[in-house]
């Protein structure tokens, strides 16, 4: 039969298209694949909405354990819901293969995703380069081949889009090495812990990308009607409470930025009032 990849756009479980929801409706199972991104909703609230089960698919689930819901789509109609577009993640790419190698047929329901909802901000999506993902660093492990994009962008007249990391269902190396199943708390990359590792790169690596005064956009919950967008230099964002998840990151290219761009992005400058949170050589004071 078919595998249903269905959008479900970035506010809540409303978002979903009239096509999606008859799909959703009618299929024999619905899988919500829930380690990827996150809606304002919870599982219980779209089974309410929706009127039927809905199957969590974490990231276990997708990596290790979907072969047998793969096997269900050759005799039944499956459907997955995703948060945002299908196929903005990576994660959805490989599911879409995995089912192809299978002789399932795939068809794709798309939505609002992150990577164009951005244009709320008021930049040109023309005018974007590379995106990147920032994850969140460790002790060990600090890449930045991230940044070599951002520089690469910049050297182009580009914006750069910065997705910021998410750890839902995450495990500790010491229980990962044990094999066992006790997950760490989620945790939620925001606008003001990349800026923080942005100039920590910097400082390490010299490579004039990003710096306490560079010029960027801070974005929260696009698509919800809590959404907030703030633009200002990286020491000003680092100030400003953006709220709960899900955050992202602009860090525009000002020499190719046009009229039309700039308007939008005084209309968002950060204000005085914006500034409620404590410098970091404030903080280092009381320490």
């Amino acid at each position: 039969m078919v595998l249903y990849l269905i959008g479900l756009g970035l506010g809540d479980a409303k978002d979903i298209t009239v096509r999606g929801l008859e799909i959703v409706k009618r299929a024999h199972k619905v899988y919500l694949e829930s380690y990827t991104s996150i809606l304002q909703d919870t599982r219980k609230e779209m089974e309410e909405l929706y009127g039927r089960e809905v199957i969590e698919a974490d990231r276990l689930f997708i990596e290790q354990k979907c072969e047998a819901m793969l096997d269900e789509a050759l005799t039944h109609e499956i459907a997955v819901l995703v948060v945002g577009d299908v196929f903005c993640a990576t994660t959805h790419c490989d599911l879409n293969i995995r089912a192809i190698q299978k002789n399932v047929q795939v068809v794709s329901i798309h939505n609002a995703g992150i990577m164009t909802a951005v244009g709320c901000c008021g930049l040109s999506l023309y005018n974007f380069g590379l995106t990147v993902s920032i994850p969140f660093f460790t002790e060990k492990w600090r890449p930045y081949s991230f940044y070599e994009r951002m520089k690469t962008n910049m050297a182009a007249g580009m914006h750069t889009l910065c997705l910021l990391d998410i750890k839902v269902k995450e495990q500790s190396m010491e229980n990962l090495i044990k094999g066992r199943l006790i997950f760490e708390p989620p945790r939620f990359m925001t606008v003001n812990q990349a800026i923080q590792q942005l100039l920590s790169l910097e400082e390490e690596k010299k490579m004039d990308v990003f710096h306490p005064s560079t010029f960027c956009i801070g974005l929260a919950r696009v698509g919800c009607p809590t959404q907030r967008i703030v633009a200002g230099k990286a020491s000003d964002l680092l100030r400003v409470d953006f709220g709960g998840p899900l955050h992202s990151l602009i860090v525009p290219c000002l020499k190719t930025v046009t009229e039309e761009e700039n308007i939008m992005i005084q209309h968002f400058a950060v204000k005085e009032s914006d500034l409620v949170l404590e410098k970091e050589e404030d903080k280092k004071e009381d320490d």
